[in-house]
């Protein structure tokens, strides 16, 4: 099987940069480094201790990690490409031929990136039959966070969480989901937890520079969520790889000119730049890194592609997801895609689409699924995954 190396710099792949993978037996590196890791801690606070053998949290088993509900959340506003025409200087015909795109939701009014997040937790652990309070984790996956300290206890608090759950936010951008995958899987079987929420959400038309063609055609806001809980394993091997060298091709850096030099102070309030994205170099990448990833991931998992029966890729555009469909010999009935409706929403796209096909019966109890996410970071991942 081929190995994902560095993306553009030789020298990357001369290092020993061993890659992070779970197989069905538990945690592991490909050198095996890693085995287990332990924690235990004390907390005490307004007058009350708690231990660790007081704690939520139980005492380490062996156990599997399995998705038993999903759900999605999308804004009520649709922008169509013939309303992105009248703002920019581009047509229907052009851009559904590069990217597969027809509409995208964007958010309006009151709605923002954490009601998103709560509606689709909340049809999530409906069809897990989990009520929030018997959760013992919630993983927010974003990169545009209405508070930049996190918005994941803000998420546990509106769903109406009453016992202190842990909950913290993942930033990966269109990564994020297959690494709160990870996350899951790890605080499942190494850390004792067993009920854990996965939310992927975007809202990037916030960074969108809504003049520029090349990019406020792609994203789209949305949400979707996954209920993990300790049944039999369901989350089969991982493979997950990032490289800043190609972090310049993708990203919304902060705008350098507004802090002031080092010399000044204070320094001058700072803001993000709109999302900045080299499609050329984007492209190449993944179709050369995803392929080989999900290649690494089936081998993990003992697996070859003819014993997926789909495959759910990042949405991100449809010639990538056909190019590496066909690199991987997947027919294009095996291959889900809800593109053409929400555009590119980051990390809530994989949890999106799938959770479509689950309630529109596409995907059945017992498949099995093939998962990767890729973009900003650089950040690239697969995951191997049985349903319900």
């Amino acid at each position: 099987m081929a190995k994902a190396s560095g993306f553009f710099t030789p020298s990357l792949r001369t290092k020993i940069q061993p890659s992070i993978g779970v197989s069905r037996s538990g945690f592991c590196l490909s050198e095996g480094i890693f085995k287990r890791v332990v924690c235990s801690s004390s907390i005490e606070s307004a007058g009350t201790h708690v231990s660790s053998s007081q704690s939520r949290i139980p005492k380490l088993v062996n156990k599997g990690c399995k998705l038993v509900g999903c759900g999605s959340e999308v804004p009520s506003l649709s922008v169509s490409n013939d309303d992105l025409a009248k703002i920019v200087d581009t047509s229907d015909e052009w851009i559904s031929v590069r990217t597969g795109i027809r509409n995208r939701r964007v958010i309006s009014g009151k709605e923002n990136l954490r009601n998103l997040a709560v509606e689709a937790a909340k049809k999530a652990l409906k069809m897990a039959n989990v009520e929030p309070d018997d959760l013992d984790l919630i993983l927010l996956c974003t990169s545009t966070p209405e508070d930049i300290f996190g918005d994941a206890p803000k998420v546990q608090r509106e769903l109406g969480c009453t016992k202190s759950q842990l909950a913290h936010d993942i930033t990966a951008a269109c990564s994020g989901f297959v690494l709160g995958l990870f996350s899951a899987s790890c605080y499942i079987k190494g850390g004792g937890f067993r009920n854990v929420l996965v939310i992927g959400a975007d809202v990037m038309s916030r960074f969108v520079d809504w003049t520029n063609r090349g990019t406020c055609i792609l994203f789209g806001d949305a949400a979707g969520a996954v209920a993990c809980d300790a049944e039999e394993d369901g989350l089969l091997s991982f493979d997950l790889h990032s490289d800043g060298e190609g972090a310049r091709h993708l990203g919304a850096p902060i705008n350098d000119n507004e802090n002031g030099s080092v010399l000044e102070f204070p320094p001058n309030r700072s803001s993000y730049a709109c999302v900045q994205m080299n499609g050329k170099e984007v492209f190449r990448f993944a179709v050369r890194c995803v392929p080989q990833s999900i290649e690494s991931a089936l081998e993990k998992a003992g697996l070859t592609a003819s014993n997926i029966d789909w495959l759910l890729l990042h949405q991100a555009n449809q010639r990538i997801i056909d190019a590496v469909a066909t690199r991987l010999e997947f027919p294009p009935e095996k291959v889900i895609s809800n593109l053409a409706n929400y555009g590119n929403t980051s990390a809530a796209s994989i949890p999106l689409a799938l959770d479509e096909a689950v309630r529109s019966g596409k995907v059945k109890p017992g498949h099995t699924i093939v998962a990767a996410g890729f973009g900003a970071g650089l950040t690239w991942g697969s995951a191997v995954i049985r349903w319900g």
